[in-house]
């Protein structure tokens, strides 16, 4: 229901083992505190510096604009090169589809610019056979002056290896049928060893790929995974983010 739609994975020593540690090592429980509710509640998210790193997927027309409505939703993580954005698997995987980011996308307005999609980091469990664990993807985007999304609006940290459940989480993302985030926070709980799930009214169509950022303003999920996200509007999943999840983004960092 929170759809919509590949890469190829290689290994880049260096980085890779440093995430993957990372991974391995981060303390499961997080340190931010459960923030200050209500928990379960869906409102309008505030335009502020935090829901500025969170923008709408578009098609792209020949000129690099967004093209029809917005279908998924990414934010951007922080990386050496301050290009790279994540989302959900499902929200990329047709190769052949050119696509832009508009961060802090508001009623037709993009005040931090449109982002062209140039590079994808797809899990080979994805690219093979939609596997629902592997679905999260990276991508690279570039401005139209050259500049970095991340010198614009930040980034926030990619956190792999926390706990299901150890801090409530903020999910803000892109409902097709509306033209601004909705935004909600709630604790996670597991769902299988593999995916967490949050209870959050509203997270409809157009909210995969939507980030799950703790009290640190760490991504710990990213809406997608079981369902491709949900099958309801007030269930959503994620891949728990662990060793692979690591791994994808050391590619993706270095690559980018």
């Amino acid at each position: 229901m929170k759809r919509i739609s590949r890469g190829s994975v290689t290994s880049r020593p260096a980085l890779l083992g440093a995430v993957v540690l990372l991974a391995l090592t981060s303390a499961s429980v997080a340190s931010a505190d459960d923030g200050t509710g209500p928990f379960g509640v869906t409102v309008d998210a505030v335009a502020n510096r935090w829901s500025a790193r969170v923008g709408a997927l578009f098609a792209a027309d020949g000129a690099g604009r967004p093209a029809g409505g917005h279908f998924c939703t990414a934010s951007v993580a922080h990386s050496p090169h301050g290009d790279l954005i994540v989302t959900a698997a499902h929200c990329l995987d047709d190769p052949d589809r050119g696509l832009v980011f508009v961060p802090g996308y508001r009623a037709g307005r993009a005040p931090y610019g449109v982002w062209k999609v140039t590079g994808r980091f797809l899990p080979g469990g994805w690219a093979r056979d939609r596997d629902e664990d592997s679905d999260l993807a990276f991508a690279t985007v570039a401005g139209r002056d050259g500049g970095r999304v991340e010198d614009v609006v930040g980034g926030y940290r990619f956190r792999p290896g926390v706990a299901t459940g150890a801090t409530a989480v903020t999910v803000t993302g892109y409902p097709a049928s509306r033209e601004a985030p909705l935004t909600c926070t709630d604790k996670p709980v597991p769902h299988s060893r593999t995916q967490q799930r949050v209870e959050c009214p509203d997270f409809t169509s157009g909210t995969s790929g939507s980030p799950w950022v703790n009290g640190d303003h760490e991504i710990v999920g990213v809406l997608g995974g079981h369902e491709e996200g949900g099958s309801t509007p007030g269930t959503s999943y994620s891949v728990v983010l662990g060793c692979a999840a690591a791994e994808l983004y050391a590619e993706a960092a270095e690559g980018s």
